[in-house]
């Protein structure tokens, strides 16, 4: 669900004359409140406005990668005739979720024979990570349509089914699954507390629950156990940086 508040902008990634955002402060986000406005082929839009990459991290799964954030979210409120529209958080792998991808396929015994949420999926990584690595089942959850649509096609691309969730399901614990996945939501104060009372509410009822984050200025490391970290390659532009320290943690 890497869709986010209504209203949120990308500090440091808005067009040219807006304030950037400090080095590692991740462009906000909302939770809450899908997108109104929709391109009639938001598939065909996907796969013009980007290239089947490998993932630098997991180069065994290969995404619809944007090459640059500017041009595709101004391309997006163009097509769509709006302005202030949320940024294309599915058209890249971000650090977090990329450790968190790593590592479930470097440890498949955490997912295999499971079913699991991928929460804040966005481009339908870590879900699809935890299918490769032999899980039951993977839900993918974002109230984004555009990653709905981009996560589907990332799954085609490898060779995997995901199950989609076009909800916000944080609050919710009615989901049949056993593992809990989340990957950098740690960036804004207004949702960090909950988000983390959410997954530790999981964790209670017997769920692995795991979270990969870059050190994300909101990160609970109090309330959570480090496993493995990782020098993850991203893009200047989303991080300032090309290489970014990203760990996983498991929620206590």
């Amino acid at each position: 669900m890497r869709g986010l508040r209504r209203g949120a902008r990308l500090d440091g990634l808005e067009p040219a004359g807006r304030r950037r955002r400090a080095p590692g402060e991740r462009p906000a986000r909302s939770l809450r409140a899908p997108v109104a406005p929709v391109i009639a082929d938001r598939k065909g839009f996907i796969a013009a406005q980007t290239r089947v990459l490998p993932v630098p991290y997991t180069p065994e799964i290969s995404l619809h990668l944007a090459d640059e954030v500017t041009p595709l979210w101004q391309k997006t409120e163009e097509e769509l005739g709006e302005m202030g529209l949320p940024p294309p958080f599915w058209a890249f792998a971000w650090a977090g979720g990329q450790a968190l991808a790593r590592y479930i396929l470097d440890h498949p015994d955490i997912v295999a024979g499971r079913r699991v949420l991928d929460f804040a999926s966005g481009s339908g990584l870590v879900a699809i990570a935890a299918m490769k690595a032999g899980a039951a089942s993977a839900h993918a959850a974002d109230i984004d349509g555009f990653a709905l649509e981009a996560m589907t096609l990332n799954a085609q691309v490898n060779g995997v089914r995901i199950e989609p969730v076009a909800e916000n399901v944080l609050g919710r614990f009615d989901i049949g699954v056993d593992v809990v996945l989340a990957g950098d939501i740690f960036y804004d104060r207004e949702i960090a507390a909950e988000v983390l009372a959410w997954l530790k509410g999981w964790r209670q009822r017997g769920a692995h629950v795991l979270v990969g984050d870059p050190g994300r200025t909101y990160l609970p490391k109090e309330e959570l156990s480090l496993l493995a970290s990782y020098q993850v390659p991203v893009s200047r532009e989303l991080e300032d940086l090309e290489i970014k320290k990203s760990s996983v943690w498991g929620v206590r």
